[in-house]
């Protein structure tokens, strides 16, 4: 262990030399072609933590809401990386999980009893789920009426 430290410590003061040496020999000279009459856009510095507005309203969820001079409306969070903006628009309710079933569209609906099974087909493919007849929502009901009255159709 011993011997590994004293091969260590030199090789790192070594390397921080060669590193101040490097920064130390390299040229320091403007050319004067990088100079023009116009000055550069101003650029935002990214490194600068965002800060929250005076006039921020917070919500209860901890959240600042804030209209700027333009108009948009803006949600400040505060992340353990700093803060975050992002428009302030409503966000959809998520399903738990299961494809939407207002109107039934799209919904094949089998009678198996007293259950019901569902079956769609999403992004990723086929969306599967089983409901109790009396835990069934419009949606769902519509899709059990609509799939009753195509099967009775082609059975025709």
């Amino acid at each position: 262990m011993k011997l590994f430290f004293a091969i260590l410590i030199p090789v790192l003061a070594a390397s921080a030399a060669d590193g101040q040496a490097a920064k130390s020999t390299a040229p320091t000279t403007k050319s004067s072609t990088a100079k023009s009459s116009a000055k550069p856009a101003k650029a935002t510095d990214a490194s600068k933590p965002m800060a929250i507005p005076a006039d921020a309203v917070q919500d209860a969820t901890g959240d600042f809401h804030h209209t700027d001079a333009q108009g948009n409306k803006w949600l400040y969070r505060k992340t353990p990386f700093g803060v975050t903006r992002l428009e302030d628009a409503p966000q959809p309710v998520a399903t738990q999980g299961r494809p939407s079933t207002a109107g039934g569209a799209g919904i094949l609906a089998f009678d198996e009893g007293d259950k019901v099974r569902f079956e769609k087909q999403g992004p990723f493919g086929l969306w599967k789920w089983e409901k109790k007849k009396t835990e069934l929502d419009e949606g769902e009901k519509a899709a059990l009426q609509a799939s009753k009255s195509n099967r009775q159709n082609t059975s025709k």
